[in-house]
């Protein structure tokens, strides 16, 4: 049998070195496939628009079933991969144009964003749960947008009874990744079968859905081993989502990132407990164990 030549021994070698650098590579990319955009800082997450450029498709009730069709706000290019998508629910007797601040600037950070109209403007917290994840089932298998989604990584956001709308939704769909209630109204306080990481937004001095009898039991009432926090806006209204608030986007893009698409580059700025000078009150349960 005959020995290789060392210029052959070289080459192997050089082969073998450059299999381990890139199945390195592969596995460390492997760690974070989920990861869209460049690295996050404050002035990116607070900024108006993100890194993606979007455009936006409507959805008329006619089209679709079990809730009232919407906007859906996308980002144009999948050059970095598909995205994940978070089904929003408007409020008590309001329309999805309380809340269209929300579609663009959560989509331009790379999410696939739906504001839906409900069946009804006065449809109670477990019928607008069941129309956000017939919303997400919509958007997953039937939407002009279905092919930018991953259908694994999904989310639900609502206001005030779309907020409880949001809690209903987790409790009944615990695969889905991310949820957050903004200044939500539900007579059920207490979730402990909730397996969704959960930020529970209230407003300091929400007089329709107080933080003492909504929001707080709220947040309690969530299992204490969940990835949770609890996030009150300082001298806020009860219908502070309902115009652009810088203090609503910087977190829920922070927990839509860091729950969603499984970014820990976002972890920053929920733990520790942020410093910020519009939060009255915030509470986690951090370190994050997912």
């Amino acid at each position: 049998m005959s020995l290789r030549s060392p210029l052959s021994r070289r080459a192997l070698v050089l082969a073998a070195t450059v299999a381990l650098t890139t199945s390195g590579a592969v596995a460390q990319a492997a760690e974070n496939p989920y990861e869209r955009g460049p690295a996050p800082s404050t002035s990116s997450i607070e900024a108006t628009r993100g890194p993606f450029a979007t455009s936006q498709t409507t959805v008329s009730s006619l089209s679709v079933r079990g809730f009232g069709g919407g906007t859906i706000h996308y980002p144009t290019s999948t050059a970095e991969g598909t995205f994940g998508a978070v089904a929003v629910s408007p409020g008590y007797t309001a329309t999805q144009s309380s809340l269209s601040w929300l579609g663009p600037r959560l989509a331009s950070q790379g999410f696939v964003i739906f504001i839906i109209d409900t069946n009804s403007r006065y449809d109670q917290p477990s019928s607008r749960g069941d129309q956000l994840l017939a919303a997400l089932d919509y958007l997953t298998t039937s939407s002009t947008v279905r092919s930018r989604i991953d259908a694994s990584r999904l989310g639900v956001m609502g206001h005030s009874m779309g907020g409880g709308g949001a809690l209903e939704a987790t409790k009944d769909r615990p695969s889905l990744q991310a949820s957050i209630p903004l200044t939500a109204w539900n007579t059920t306080k207490t979730w402990s079968t909730v397996r969704t990481p959960t930020l529970v937004v209230g407003a300091e001095n929400d007089s329709v859905a107080s933080v003492r009898s909504h929001s707080e039991p709220f947040y309690t009432g969530l299992p204490s081993t969940l990835d949770k926090a609890y996030l009150e806006l300082g001298g806020a209204s009860h219908f502070a989502p309902n115009s652009p608030n810088t203090t609503i986007a910087k977190y829920s893009i922070a927990w839509l990132k860091r729950f969603i698409d499984d970014d820990t580059r976002y972890e920053q700025f929920l733990c520790p407990a942020p410093r910020d000078a519009a939060i009255s009150e915030y509470r986690d349960t951090c370190p994050h164990s997912s």
